[in-house]
């Protein structure tokens, strides 16, 4: 009989969840998350007028890197091997914003949820660290996982966004 997928020893004591008897599938994770600003602070975005560099280019960077350290980050998430991380950005004037979309693929016994998710964390900090300077009401909203795909639970996706 298999383990039980829990975070709990039978003393009550954390440990990481025993994915041994899972196979390894081909899965995937989208996360994203969104940078509330002001309109000013976008239109600079958009026009590559902000002081630091290129906002996006460096929050790509952030947001890659964030995906394949999300183990030393998160305590007891798994190690998973990653076989691809795409980054896109929508500037969104009616928010105003950046919305921030991360999709991340592996071969793996466990999915990449977590990774996604740090990921469009990371681009997000970023932004905002970027901007901090010009627009320090800036607010990190709505981190939260799209879909996946994968593994025995199959294909789930949000109905709603936030």
């Amino acid at each position: 009989m298999a383990e039980p997928l829990t975070h709990f020893d039978p003393s009550g004591a954390a440990r990481m969840v025993a994915v041994t008897d899972k196979p390894e599938t081909a899965r995937a994770a989208v996360a994203e998350a969104r940078v509330r600003m002001a309109p000013a602070t976008l239109e600079r975005i958009r026009e590559g007028q902000i002081g630091k560099g290129d906002v996006l280019a460096v929050a790509r960077l952030a947001a890659i890197a964030g995906a394949k350290q999300t183990p030393q980050l998160i305590p007891l998430c798994h190690p998973v091997r990653l076989t691809g991380i795409d980054v896109d950005f929508a500037l969104e004037p009616e928010l105003p914003g950046v919305r921030a979309t991360v999709r991340v693929s592996a071969v793996d016994r466990t999915g990449p949820e977590m990774e996604a998710m740090t990921a469009a964390a990371a681009a997000a900090l970023t932004i905002y660290d970027m901007c901090k300077a010009i627009d320090r009401g800036m607010t990190i909203e709505s981190v939260y996982l799209v879909e996946k795909s994968g593994g025995k639970s199959g294909v789930w996706t949000r109905g709603d966004a936030p």
